[in-house]
Formats: structure tokens, sequence, C-alpha cells
């Protein structure tokens, strides 16, 4: 087929996630139970987190930002898959493409970059306990997360006008449900190779150095760990790390299950569920492993929802004024 410039080619083709007419409404109600799980799950930390005082602390304040993140995650390809099974139709404008993976390489390297952190917050809590409020300052703690949206961003717009480069043959079909940087670059018609140096290069700095971080952290927190004689202490320190290790080991994990598994010239059903688990699956699971497994976080849920069930403090002064006056006319 003639290869034409990308301007001339209104629209791609998206891999269905089922040519059964009798599986789309499943796939609809699965899909959609899944992107309101998420937003509800995520948004019940952020708002428990900003509304305890006892929760404003370095640990809490990045839980929150990668509930935030995880929000964004999900809705960058779950929205465009409703609609997707819902008209029947799979097509997607370049525009909407290019949109996609920029928003994706985005929210997933923000990901990346806040389990990092987060690990360095829990190395520095557990092997240096006494500088802790010293070392992870609120200053700090903002300039972290400001310094990782400022260098994924970047990273992600060069991406997309390297992208902008290439062309695309008339009716391309992308080998995937959504659009995801490498199977763009499998079915571009001209060369790609400073496209494949680049991601080649960025995917190593910031993703081969985050997760040697996190390993060297943890080396030194399970050292600090034996060292300890408290066994309140090191179950303390257990609880906290422990429900960063679950979702360090289900990002990374059904991240790497996704690149392996799509080796390949052509997408497989293996690799798109290992893409579901990395892109929808996984986010939704992160406040279930925070809020299961936290104490503190449990307690600030239950306040929250106490607090929403009988309405704020003004409101039941307000009642129980109410109630007086009414009780004085009574007798």
């Amino acid at each position: 087929m003639e290869a034409e410039n990308h301007t001339c080619v209104p629209r791609f083709l998206l891999l269905p996630l089922s040519e059964d007419p009798d599986l789309q409404p499943i796939l609809f109600g699965l899909f959609l139970s899944m992107i309101l799980v998420t937003v509800l799950g995520n948004l019940l930390i952020i708002l428990a987190i900003c509304s305890d005082s006892h929760l404003h602390t370095p640990m809490y304040f990045f839980l929150s930002n990668l509930s935030f993140i995880d929000i964004c995650f999900i809705s960058t390809t779950v929205p465009k898959i409703l609609v997707k099974v819902q008209a029947q139709n799979k097509d997607i404008s370049y525009i909407e493409c290019l949109t996609q993976v920029y928003f994706f390489n985005t929210f997933a390297g923000m990901e990346n970059f806040l389990l990092t952190i987060m690990a360095f917050d829990r190395f520095v809590a557990i092997c240096h306990p006494l500088n802790y409020t010293v070392i992870m300052n609120p200053q700090l703690c903002v300039l972290l997360v400001l310094m990782s949206w400022i260098i994924i961003c970047w990273v992600s717009l060069v991406h997309i006008v390297l992208l902008n480069r290439l062309t695309f043959s008339t009716g391309t079909e992308i080998p995937h449900f959504f659009c995801e940087l490498a199977q763009l670059l499998k079915v571009a018609s001209s060369d790609t190779i400073t496209n494949y140096i680049f991601m080649y290069t960025v995917t190593s700095l910031l993703g081969v150095v985050p997760v040697t971080g996190i390993l060297f952290s943890y080396s030194q927190i399970v050292s600090s760990l034996l060292r300890m004689s408290s066994s309140v202490a090191k179950s303390k320190a257990f609880s906290t790390c422990g429900s960063h290790l679950c979702v360090v080991s289900l990002f990374y994990g059904t991240g790497f299950g996704v690149y392996l598994s799509s080796a390949g010239t052509h997408s497989s059903p293996r690799t798109m569920i290992a893409s579901m688990m990395y892109t929808v699956v996984t986010p939704m699971l992160n406040p279930f492993i925070y809020s299961l497994r936290n104490k503190d976080v449990k307690g600030a849920l239950g306040r929250l929802l106490s607090r929403a069930a009988f309405g704020p403090s003004w409101i039941t002064d307000l009642r129980t004024k109410w109630k007086l006056q009414i009780l004085k006319l009574l007798l």
C-alpha cells in the first residue's frame, strides 16, 4: 500500500478486544466498573489524606500523588475503550492517538518516579529516623514531585516530536487496543532508528536507574530491620514497606510482562492481557493494597466516611440546636 504523510491519514485502526458481538456488553460493563472503582478508590484515599491532619506527612503526601496519577493513568485508555466497545468503532484520529501516547507515557513515567521517591522516603524513615524530618522536609518533597513532572513531561514531548516526523500508510492498523509508542513505531512507513535510539536510551535511564534505586533502598532497609531488637518497630516498618513493595511488584512485574510479551512483531492475546494488567488492573488495585494493609489509612477512611454519613460538623451543631429548641417548645 502506498505510503503517505501522516497529514493525509485522518485515522488509525485499533485492534478490538473481541470480535464477538455477544461479549461487547460484558466488556463494556467490566471496563466501566473498573474505571469507576479506580476513580472512587483513589479519590477516597486523596480525600482521607487531605482531611486528616495525622496523615500530613511525606509518606502520605507521596501516596496522595500516586493516587492522583492512578486516576489519570487509567483515564488515558479506558474511556476510549468504552467508546470503541459501545460504538463498535475501531477508528482513532491521528491527533487523538498522539495525545494518548503523550499522556500514557507521562503518567506511566510519573508512577515510576513516585514509586522510587516513596522507596527513598521509607529508606530515610527506617535507616535515618532521627534525621527524617530534617531530610524529608516539605520543600524537598514538593521539589522531588515537581522535578519528576518536569522531566517526564519533556521526555514525553520529545517522543511526540519524533513521532510527528514519521509517515504512516493509509488506513494503518495499530496491533493493540490503545495507542502505545512501541506499537506505533512498528507500523511506521519511514525510518524509525532515531525514535528507537531515544526510546531505549530513555527506558534505560528512567527505568533501570529508578529500579536500581528501589533495590538499593530496600537492601538498606532489610539490613536495618535485621539489626532492630524491637519486634514492634519491625512490625510497623514491615507494615509500611509491605504496601509499597506490593505496588512496586505489581507495577514493574506487569510492565516488564508487557514488553517481554510484545517483543514480537504482532500483538497476541498474551500481550493484550499483560497490557490490561499494566494499564487497568494495577491502578485499580493500588488503593485496596494501601487501605487494607495500612491502619492509618483505614482509620482516616473510616473517619471520612463517618463525617460524610452524619454531615459536616456545623450541620450537626445546627441539628442539635434545632432539637433543643423543639424540646423547649414542647415542654
